[in-house]
């Protein structure tokens, strides 16, 4: 082999070379992440609802031991205790055996994603055509919700206070649903319009039947007989939808993409792949020096407000219970946390390569995204991580042998989003955004890397055991 030149060494010691992990991991490696993966799948395909990942998530959590939390308690290290939010938010933790004035290593990402939610009284008739009326939920672009499958989840809750579960779609023997879509060669006028326009959001009607009522003395008859079917399935009345949280999501599981089968194509990837892997980090910590705090929350896809969002307190209030269980004062244990606010982010998609700005851009197979900052124009509405932040977690990632890179969403003046980092930094909590880069993201079909997921659990891991 032929010596390197001084420039060519110079460059190896001083210049960035970032690289696709195809050509750094080994086989062994590479097999591990996609083994990583099996259970991701099956966990993405069953869970389409925070309620659901909740659920999901506290029979694993009891599985391996964790117990609910019962405030007052002093919890000894290695103690693994979950605090369930309302169903629909979760917070898990393992007590570490440094005290908490030392701070607490908190991991946290959501658990909703863009949907089509019912509207209060969804069902109607047009044209002897049943429906249900929605409204979209977080950032989507309408167009993409038609034609295809869709599946309905969620909750009623009944006038008398008992709640149904509602799950219809996903088996192969049941029906499936969709929003309808104008034929191309009526759709002249439609495909003049922006694209924003073209699908408006009171045509995201979802079609749910057609065969009539036979009663020919009552009127819109085949709302009247998908009222009656509801009814006797569920006993629910149609008033019971004013108190239901019902929605509509791709009626298909989560599938090996690419001839390479490195790839995952799935719903729900924004954020339930980070969720995901912060959970297996999670279950698998022992004996930490700091408690670890992972934390899945509700309603980043419209703002994280409400009750169940991270704009809330019930996370710092929980942190709250713990300190003072320890006699130690909030404040203290908050200025000596560290957060990994645990988002996507943008991957680089040649088909739109004019959105981002390739040096500072995260890469599909090129390890986990840090992201300094997120926002938009001039840095709105973020938390900017500083250089001490972004210092620690370099070291610690390298250190641990985790993939990563640097990623931002988007040019500066292209547009940009926003993730929990900055409800939690208010609380004087040094955070920072990472997570996995996503193609296709907000569509009802995103795209992830397989080595990307492993390494943020790589990531989360080494957090943990810091």
């Amino acid at each position: 082999m032929a010596e390197k030149t001084k420039g060519e060494q110079l460059k190896e010691q001083l210049l960035m070379n970032p690289k696709n992990m195809g050509d750094t991991l080994d086989d062994e490696t590479i097999q591990k992440a996609f083994d990583f993966c099996e259970d991701y799948k099956k966990f993405l395909t069953t869970c389409k609802t925070e309620r659901e990942v909740v659920k999901y998530t506290i029979k694993l959590l009891e599985e391996r031991g964790y117990t609910p939390y019962v405030p007052g308690a002093r919890y000894q290290p290695g103690d693994k205790i979950y605090k369930n939010n309302r169903g629909k938010a979760l917070m898990m933790a393992t007590i570490g055996s440094a005290p908490l004035s030392e701070g607490v290593h908190i991991s946290a990402s959501h658990i909703d994603n863009p949907r089509l939610d019912f509207k209060p009284r969804p069902l109607f008739e047009e044209g002897q055509l049943a429906y249900f009326k929605t409204h979209y939920y977080g950032g989507v672009k309408k167009y993409q919700w038609t034609a295809i499958p869709l599946s309905l989840h969620g909750v009623i809750v009944k006038r008398d206070g008992s709640t149904v579960d509602v799950t219809i779609g996903e088996e192969a023997d049941e029906p499936i649903f969709c929003v309808t879509d104008l034929l191309p060669h009526l759709a002249k006028d439609q495909m003049k319009l922006p694209m924003v326009e073209g699908i408006k959001g009171e045509q995201l009607n979802i079609l749910i039947g057609c065969m009539p009522f036979k009663d020919d003395a009552a009127s819109e008859r085949v709302k009247l007989n998908i009222a009656r079917l509801l009814f006797e399935k569920y006993g629910i009345v149609e008033s019971d939808f004013m108190s239901a949280e019902l929605s509509a999501v791709p009626a298909f599981g989560a599938r090996d993409l690419g001839l390479d089968r490195g790839m995952i194509g799935a719903y729900g990837h924004d954020d339930r792949v980070c969720a995901y892997a912060n959970l297996m980090a999670e279950l698998e910590v022992k004996n930490p020096v700091h408690t670890t705090l992972t934390v899945f929350a509700d309603k980043e896809e419209v703002g994280s407000d409400g009750t169940t969002g991270l704009h809330s307190h019930y996370m710092v209030d929980f942190i709250e219970d713990l300190a003072q269980s320890q006699g130690f004062e909030l404040r203290h244990v908050l200025e000596k946390s560290k957060c990994l606010s645990c988002d996507v982010n943008v991957a680089f998609d040649p088909a739109f390569a004019e959105v981002c700005e390739k040096n500072n851009t995260a890469y599909l197979n090129y390890g986990v995204a840090l992201a300094k900052y997120t926002g938009s124009g001039g840095k709105s509405s973020t938390n900017d991580a500083p250089a001490e932040t972004v210092g620690y977690f370099r070291r610690l990632l390298d250190d641990a042998g985790v993939v990563w890179q640097m990623g931002e969403l988007g040019k500066v003046d292209q547009g940009g989003g926003g993730t929990v980092a900055k409800f939690v930094s208010y609380f004087n909590v040094d955070t920072i955004d990472m997570g996995v880069p996503v193609l296709s993201m907000h569509a009802p079909f995103e795209v992830i890397s397989k080595c990307d997921l492993y390494m943020t659990y790589k990531a989360t891991e080494a957090f943990y055991q810091d």
